[in-house]
């Protein structure tokens, strides 16, 4: 991590799981002083070991901040988000700093700005990529909110990018960092169906393509699909490179879907994106009623024969 290049700061960390705790960590190699709260007091044990201040509550965690106050949510988004900024309200004075890194839907970030504006308190919506991997590679950093507000922040950012002058932009007003990381997240989508698609019609024609591990390989060096996701597929496929220990069932944290609701809102075409999102709902049909209607129908109108259960 390159050193950091302005004054250290003080700032709350909410929320100490992968992502809060691993950012705490970077946050204090980079010489800022966090406050840590979290539910889980034994990871806030964990961050006090590394150099953290614990906290006992959030009110500790506000009592042990100077002012202004910076405080940074990780939670998870929707009530979770939405009860803590409830709780720390009332705790805040007008100049404190809200900071939400969570997958909080954009239009809920541009209603929560002009709640806690009302009473002085600023508020910063940051779109965070990184994953697991953010704290030895550094977070993507997608801000909205006042400018005034993001360059005082900016030496936080700087030591949560991968670099002080990249991987982390404000870009634009309240809303805007987590509708930025929305579009991310949607983009993210179609590149790992499009990977998954590939690598599963390798592994089918398994008398030509001996080892798609070695494939995957192959393409990280030169290829125009090269990407940081490829490496991880990479190593995914090099573990295992049947699977065979991996239930067929892929989650979503809510982002792909608000995405393509947003496409629809705005009359974009976003095919490649709609069809990831369905194709991750589809895994999880373990009974698909809908296959058996398609068996049925095929057997009603052609005579084809359908396998019994």
């Amino acid at each position: 991590m390159a050193h950091m290049p302005n004054p250290s700061m003080q700032l709350g960390m909410v929320g100490l799981g992968r992502m809060g705790g691993n950012m705490t960590e970077r946050l204090l190699r980079g010489g800022h002083r966090v406050v840590a709260f979290a539910k889980d007091q034994a990871a806030v044990r964990a961050a006090a070991d590394r150099g953290a201040t614990g906290a006992a509550s959030l009110q500790d965690l506000v009592k042990q901040l100077d002012a202004p106050r910076v405080v940074w949510l990780m939670v998870p988004s929707g009530s979770a988000t939405e009860e803590t900024i409830a709780a720390l309200d009332p705790l805040l004075s007008s100049g404190d700093i809200v900071i939400d890194g969570g997958n909080s839907k954009y239009t809920d970030s541009i209603r929560r700005a002009g709640q806690l504006g009302k009473r002085g308190v600023r508020f910063v919506d940051v779109g965070t990529s990184g994953g697991v991997w953010g704290l030895q590679e550094g977070y993507c950093l997608m801000i909205g909110g006042d400018a005034d507000v993001v360059k005082s922040l900016t030496p936080i950012f700087q030591t949560l990018a991968p670099a002080a002058d990249r991987g982390w932009a404000h870009v634009g007003p309240s809303g805007a960092g987590h509708f930025v990381k929305m579009i991310h997240n949607g983009i993210e989508y179609g590149m790992m169906q499009a990977y998954a698609e590939g690598f599963a019609i390798l592994h089918k024609k398994s008398e030509l393509v001996v080892d798609v591990a070695d494939v995957a390989e192959l393409w990280r060096h030169g290829s125009v699909v090269r990407s940081w996701l490829l490496d991880m597929t990479t190593r995914a496929l090099s573990d295992d490179p049947s699977l065979a220990k991996i239930a067929p069932y892929v989650g979503d944290s809510g982002e792909g879907r608000w995405t393509v609701a947003e496409a629809i809102d705005l009359d974009v075409a976003a095919p490649i994106i709609t069809h990831a999102l369905l194709a991750r709902l589809r895994s999880r049909d373990a009974e698909s009623y809908s296959d058996r209607l398609l068996a049925a129908m095929r057997q009603q109108f052609g005579g084809h024969a359908v396998k019994s259960t």
